[in-house]
């Protein structure tokens, strides 16, 4: 799943590609998205993107001709924010119109020759958009980029419930939490130690309100700030997160998805010797040593599932409804055969003791019968044999006198 970082080097991505490019017409959404229509259309726009946390805002500004922004009656006209949430595997992507990816759900076509479009791009289709939409209040301070306040945020709040859980599980709350995802929470109990399983308010308690470390020049250098002093877990939430967007993407580059870089910058998430185990939420947490106090009961490692990948992932063509219908035709065909054997083979055991030996009887009878009648045959025929040797014996003392 995209985390705070992946979303940030997105909005770049999108700022990057979509600089001095004029877009044009209306933005189209796909068929399948159950996402909210855009009802947005105009001569030429531009569009520009920021991220905070786990969310993408994109700015889509009108623009005139000769670049001032004006409405069809020459009042000026306002720009349309968009925020997109990308769920499991949302992304974007800059590619001509005939190269547009199979999965883009929501499209944005710019005014050049040849045309180019800026797309969603979401295979899963979990990821969201709300047109003139704001950041989501329930969301806590940006670890990337509202470090104080979700410091703040955090320590403030210690009393809450929701500090009752396991360190790991709080990590994932957004509402404190902001663009932690699984990774990341992983990798950050790593470094200090720190088993999953403890609970959240014995690890946050007693870190000080203000951090000394958060200077301008400590944000830009983080290995700098890393090797002053050990940081403590919330420093290492934003500080972590600042080393994979120094990677420069962990697949969210469309142009090269190379992620030898991010897989070599792990440490604990799916690293070779280091252990899993489901929390109480179903979510995998990678960790090295012991899990902690409050670590689930009979708690298992998941096991690990062979993937096959499929050529053909959501095509709904006829083609394909009809080799799934004769495969279906075929196998139902075969349950209903073995479906009918086992029927019989239940009642033939299920007939009553009596019944089947009364029908032994009968079948022993008939046996019985059939061997008298093939007896009888065997003795007529002897004696007529011996009649007709008789008789020839009388002719021929006959013929003797």
């Amino acid at each position: 799943m995209p985390e705070g970082p992946e979303l940030h080097l997105a909005s770049l991505y999108i700022k990057r590609m979509c600089e001095g490019v004029v877009f044009t017409g209306a933005v189209r959404k796909s068929e399948v998205s159950k996402s909210p229509d855009v009802p947005f259309t105009w001569e030429a726009y531009s569009i520009t993107a920021t991220s905070r946390g786990k969310e993408v805002m994109l700015t889509l500004t009108p623009a005139d001709g000769d670049g001032k922004r004006r409405g069809a009656k020459g009042e000026a006209a306002k720009p349309m924010d968009i925020v997109f949430r990308f769920g499991m595997s949302g992304s974007f992507k800059m590619t001509s119109v005939d190269d547009l990816p199979k999965h883009a759900h929501l499209c944005f076509y710019t005014k050049e020759k040849p045309q180019r479009v800026m797309s969603f791009v979401d295979t899963r289709r979990f990821g969201t958009w709300h047109p003139n939409g704001t950041w989501q209040a329930a969301r806590g301070p940006c670890v990337l980029f509202e470090y104080q306040s979700f410091r703040q945020n955090v320590l403030s709040h210690l009393s809450n419930n929701a500090f009752d859980r396991p360190i790991c599980e709080v990590l994932l709350n957004q509402k404190y939490f902001n663009g932690i995802g699984n990774y990341l929470r992983a990798e950050i109990l790593y470094r200090l130690n720190i088993p999953p399983f403890e609970c959240a308010r014995t690890v946050l308690t007693g870190l000080d309100l203000e951090d000394v470390c958060e200077t301008q020049q400590q944000i830009s250098d983080t290995k700098k700030c890393v090797k002053q002093e050990m940081p403590d877990l919330l420093r290492l939430c934003h500080l972590v997160p600042l080393e994979v967007v120094s990677l420069g993407g962990k697949g969210y580059d469309p142009e090269k998805a190379d992620y030898s870089d991010f897989k070599a910058w792990l440490q604990c998430y799916y690293v070779d010797g280091m252990k899993s185990v489901r929390d109480h939420n179903g979510r995998t947490m990678w960790f090295s040593g012991n899990p902690g106090p409050m670590a689930p009961k009979d708690s298992k490692s998941p096991r690990a599932k062979k993937r096959v990948k499929k050529e053909d992932d959501h095509d709904y063509t006829d083609k394909k409804k009809t080799a799934r219908s004769r495969s279906g035709g075929s196998t139902k065909k075969r349950i209903k055969k073995e479906t009918v054997a086992k029927t019989l083979k239940k009642e033939k055991e299920a007939e009553p003791v009596s019944k089947r030996a009364e029908k032994t009887k009968k079948s022993k009878a008939l046996a019985h019968e059939k061997s008298v009648s093939q007896n009888r045959k065997r003795s007529r025929a002897v004696v007529q044999a011996e009649g007709s040797q008789m008789e020839n014996r009388r002719i021929t003392r006959q013929s003797s006198k």
